[in-house]
């Protein structure tokens, strides 16, 4: 995957968790920002429902895939209890060849952390 997704998931992640809903938005797709409509509606919906994004203690990357036409790129997310999760992100490239953040899906793992 390339580098250019990484830096955006992990731009985005360090705004949620430093309360920044303006720019967290900047990096979701224009769908999910027309569905939000607001930095502050963006924002409340991450913590009521991707909790874990923010509270993780320790993140990383996993090996991104196409699926079905559509870029995966996971990331393991380890909380304070030792809960593993993965989240899956999709990307869409933009028409100006950048990439925004179009959905994720909180996963639980198989893993346990150590």
């Amino acid at each position: 995957m390339p580098t250019a997704i990484k830096a955006i998931i992990s731009e985005q992640l360090e705004a949620l968790r430093t309360g920044d809903g303006s720019k967290a938005f900047t990096y979701a797709a224009p769908g999910i920002r027309q569905q939000f409509g607001t930095p502050d509606n963006f924002l409340f919906m991450v913590r009521t429902a991707y909790g874990a994004l923010i509270a993780a203690r320790y993140s990383e990357f996993l090996e991104g895939a196409v699926i079905e036409g559509r870029v995966i790129q996971p990331l393991r997310l380890i909380g304070a209890d030792n809960t593993v999760r993965v989240a899956l992100y999709t990307m869409e490239r933009q028409p100006d060849g950048g990439w925004k953040i179009a959905g994720c899906v909180l996963a639980p793992s198989t893993v346990q952390a150590a």
